[in-house]
């Protein structure tokens, strides 16, 4: 079955919350009493909950928009500022933003905090909540049991979804009863078997599911063993196993926070693409199983590590262009676990398209480094009246963005030298680089990182803002080359 191809939004709607990693090493007892005195190295924050699965989403390239409720709160405001860069359609939180904070002392979990009352205000849908339901092209409730999932006007509006467009429904043990009629609904073993009247039979749960809350079909989560998906229509229950993957290419340890969100992100996707439930459940596992093994919750996670971005320059014709401070700030990072990301261009005249593959880039990583041509380097590439802006004005420029954290100025027409002291975890490009041979991957991947392509913003080039400002200076981008594009707009020959 599938009811895909709505052409809306993927609108993900749910509890949100903020999760926060504590990790250091424990070499020592408390004097006070026989517990492990952990000394913090480093502190991750992400969204969780819903939060997450629009965040997840929105590295996949979807179009996303967040239904969610949010508290003034500091946890709220910290909430929202890792949400930067998506549409969140809030409603109002009754107490305070739900933080859960786990300690870890070597990798091994050590202690779990929870704290903040937050539930969702049972409010009629605001106009735009509403809108957005309507014109979904499908639809992920991520309920994690704080109210959003059993509001009565969200409930009704996905209601009028059934048969128009799929709605996946992501269940909680403390949540909301799912919605009758939804097209998947993504329990794992323990949550199938509340939702199935307490029945132990694992490949009979998905069916009595499907009948109790006539939902079209069941994919009961079942760890590295993959899914159990059961379909209405067909009666059975199909199982649906991970590829198989290099165990040798897995982490030490295996962090699986947070992959029942990715499985039903991936599902909605899927459906959302037009795919089967058969076909969604399959993307489901592998998302999920990639996710694992990409890492886990830390690949999603903004790491504390400096106080103030960097702004470094290695100066006309130097020798050295990567700066001592940026280098031993992405050192840093990585010993602490964390991950570089890298992006490169001119970004002169700073416009949204920019700014969107920006925020999006930092949201691969715990830092991002912008490799930034110098002036030099853009006239050769763009002629005489390029750039408009100088050099140290578009570093301090981005270093005011909260998404970028260092900056790198370069003289060369490639970034690759840089790159080859960076050795950044990922490099980042936009989308219109797709089949393009980038001089700089051999180097990236030689490093053991990955060059990821981002969607870009239609409609924003630098080269056609100049132009309209100086319609006398045709040839202000100099000489066509094939050798840089611009990131957010494919059609002009330019560096970004």
């Amino acid at each position: 079955m599938s009811r895909g191809l709505g052409g809306g939004p993927l609108v993900i709607v749910g509890d949100s919350l903020l999760d926060v990693d504590l990790d250091g090493t424990a070499e020592r007892l408390s004097p006070e009493a026989p517990v492990p005195v952990v000394d913090l190295n480093q502190r991750r924050q992400r969204p969780g909950g819903a939060a997450l699965a629009a965040l997840m989403a929105a590295r996949s390239g979807q179009e996303v928009v967040l239904v969610t409720a949010l508290a003034e709160d500091d946890p709220g405001r910290q909430l929202a500022g890792l949400l930067a860069g998506l549409e969140v359609v809030g409603m109002p939180l009754d107490g305070g933003t739900i933080c859960k904070t786990r300690v870890r002392a070597c990798g091994q979990p050590m202690l779990r905090i929870d704290s903040g009352t937050g539930r969702a205000t049972d409010r009629p849908l605001s106009r735009r909540a509403t809108e957005v339901l309507d014109t979904a092209g499908a639809v992920l409730v991520a309920d994690y049991g704080r109210g959003v999932a059993a509001i009565p006007g969200l409930r009704a509006a996905l209601a009028r979804q059934t048969g128009r467009a799929p709605v996946v429904w992501d269940p909680h043990p403390r949540g909301a009863d799912p919605a009758p009629g939804m097209t998947l609904l993504t329990p794992n073993a323990s949550e199938a078997e509340g939702l199935a009247g307490n029945s132990t039979d694992p490949t009979g749960q998905g069916r009595l599911i499907c009948r109790r809350w006539r939902a079209d079909a069941v994919a009961v989560t079942v760890g590295e063993r993959g899914a159990l998906l059961s379909q209405q229509d067909t009666g059975t229950t199909t199982a649906v196993p991970p590829r198989q993957r290099d165990a040798a290419a897995a982490p030490t340890t295996l962090d699986t926070c947070g992959a029942g969100d990715q499985f039903a992100v991936a599902a909605a996707a899927a459906l959302l693409a037009g795919a089967t439930v058969l076909e969604a459940t399959r993307a489901g596992v592998d998302a999920a199983t990639l996710y694992v093994y990409d890492g886990g919750a830390a690949a999603l996670s903004s790491t504390v590590f400096a106080d103030s971005p960097l702004v470094a320059a290695g100066g006309s014709g130097s020798v050295d262009p990567t700066p001592a401070e940026v280098l031993a700030l992405a050192e840093q990072v990585r010993r602490s676990g964390g991950r570089v990301v890298a992006t490169g261009g001119c970004f002169d005249l700073l416009h949204p398209g920019h700014v969107s593959l920006l925020q999006r880039a930092r949201e691969l990583g715990d830092v991002l480094i912008v490799c930034l041509n110098s002036d030099a380097s853009v006239r050769r590439a763009k002629g005489p009246y390029r750039p408009v802006v100088s050099q140290q004005d578009r570093a301090r420029v981005l270093t005011a963005l909260a998404a970028v954290d260092a900056v790198i100025i370069f003289d060369e027409d490639s970034p690759a030298e840089v790159l080859a002291r960076l050795r950044p975890d990922v490099w980042v490009k936009g989308t219109d680089y797709a089949g393009a041979k980038l001089p700089e991957e051999p180097v990236v991947r030689r490093h053991g990182g990955r060059v990821a392509l981002l969607p870009t913003v239609a409609g924003y080039s630098t080269t056609h803002l100049v132009q309209t400002v100086r319609p006398d200076k045709r040839s202000f981008s100099g000489r066509p080359s094939t050798r840089t594009r611009d990131v957010c707009d494919g059609t002009a020959p330019t560096i970004p």
